[in-house]
């Protein structure tokens, strides 16, 4: 009979105009993946076997497909939103119930840990207090707010180029850090004792023949004074390689021979701020690193500073978090340091159509997704991250209200031919 036909097409277009109004609901939904309702006809069993004449006796809903293409991204105030480009799913804890979600809008909750709008934590590797991954097994990332402790000097490299034409005095003076005549050149740059406190290392240069050059160095300015104790100008609670000062030679290419490699460099606090009449700074004494002038050339052209760094810094207090695109959540702190506070990772399925929705943006491994593919950003189908930015919903509102119109109209359709057999029936009714 045709009202079979017409009733199952009233009722795959009442499924297909709710598929079309749940895209519509969710456009604003961050993470949303829409869903498309997909049909099959319906034959009757025939025992002598499917004829060339058979017609069908209606349409079913054959599945209702969500469509996991991605989305636009958009860009968000909060740097702990985070937007994958690619085919990855967050892993998410609730008290170990594992789930996948799309949604990336994160946040801290009062005991540091990652977690989205419904609690739910954010799985990944945690990283020890040295920054380094502990890559293991996935767990609730907990983020450390601690203030990041001081870190003395332990590297101070310094690169200069020395102006190979400077004459050498035919009368070496005694060196004077007071006292520009006895040098050629200078530069200084900041190293950190043990509690942070911030000390001024000034390097001096004096030519002491063609390709030879004596390094002298202070701190913060502490200077012999007195002509009794000691030459006065002389460096105090400073030494290079054992010495108070250190020689470089260079070849007749300007490059480099001696020394070979990093000294060790010694700083006497104690010495340094009795000599400025201050109190002692209380902190590691002697504060020794890695000096490091091996980059450094004599050329023909002025005086010049190519390289200065050192690995020291003071306390700082967290200002705020950035992502990278391979999942790496850092610090940032006042102090302009930056730490790794862990790593997000991300989960793939072979079939992710086999997934089953869950709600609240979340997705359940099934037997038909197959077992999740769980690792870090940036390999495989995984895709990347971008921080500060939230994935929008896939939904194209002017094709869904279309399909709604089309929709509507299918139902329309499907109701005349329920109506069409009525008046058939009316008429054979009445002969």
């Amino acid at each position: 009979m045709g009202f079979q036909h017409g009733l199952s097409g009233l009722k795959a277009a009442v499924t297909n105009l709710d598929v079309v109004g749940n895209n519509i609901a969710n456009a604003n939904v961050i993470g949303f993946k829409q869903s498309q309702a997909q049909f099959s006809d319906v034959f009757a069993n025939s025992l002598g076997g499917a004829g060339s004449n058979q017609v069908g006796i209606g349409t079913q809903v054959a599945a209702i497909a969500q469509q996991f293409s991605q989305g636009n991204i958009s860009n968000s105030s909060n740097p702990l939103d985070i937007a994958i480009v690619g085919g990855g799913f967050f892993r998410m804890s609730d008290n170990g119930a594992i789930s996948y979600s799309r949604n990336g809008q994160f946040h801290l909750d009062s005991n540091g840990f990652l977690v989205n709008a419904d609690n739910l934590n954010v799985t990944g590797f945690a990283a020890n207090k040295s920054g380094q991954i502990l890559a293991d097994t996935p767990t609730n990332l907990q983020l450390s707010t601690a203030e990041l402790t001081p870190q003395a000097t332990s590297k101070f490299a310094a690169g200069v180029n020395l102006d190979s034409r400077i004459d050498v005095p035919a009368s070496l003076p005694d060196f004077d850090a007071t006292n520009p005549a006895t040098y050629a050149s200078s530069t200084s740059g900041a190293i950190f004792d043990s509690l942070g406190n911030s000390h001024t290392l000034t390097l001096f240069f004096q030519k002491s023949a063609p390709a030879t050059w004596e390094v002298f160095a202070t701190v913060d300015g502490a200077t012999e004074t007195d002509s009794i104790t000691g030459t006065p100008g002389q460096p105090v609670g400073v030494t290079l390689g054992g010495s108070s000062s250190m020689t470089m030679n260079f070849d007749t290419n300007g490059a480099l021979t001696a020394p070979a490699g990093p000294i060790t460099a010694s700083v006497n606090l104690p010495a340094i701020a009795t000599n400025l009449g201050r109190a002692d700074w209380g902190a590691t004494a002697p504060l020794e690193f890695s000096f490091d002038l091996t980059s450094s050339t004599q050329f023909g052209s002025n005086f010049g500073v190519n390289k200065l760094s050192q690995d020291g810094f003071t306390s700082g207090r967290l200002a705020g978090f950035s992502v990278s695109d391979d999942g790496t959540i850092n610090g940032n702190y006042t102090n302009g340091e930056n730490a790794t506070l862990g790593r997000v990772v991300l989960a793939s399925f072979a079939n992710t159509n086999g997934l089953k929705p869950f709600g609240r943006n979340q997705w359940l491994e099934t037997a038909d997704s197959g077992l999740p593919l769980v690792g870090l950003p940036s390999s495989g189908t995984l895709g990347s991250l971008q921080s500060a930015a939230v994935e929008e919903a896939n939904v194209d509102l002017t094709t869904e209200l279309v399909s709604l119109i089309t929709a509507q109209r299918v139902y329309q359709a499907n109701a005349k031919t329920i109506e069409a057999q009525d008046a058939v029936l009316q008429t054979l009714v009445n002969l």
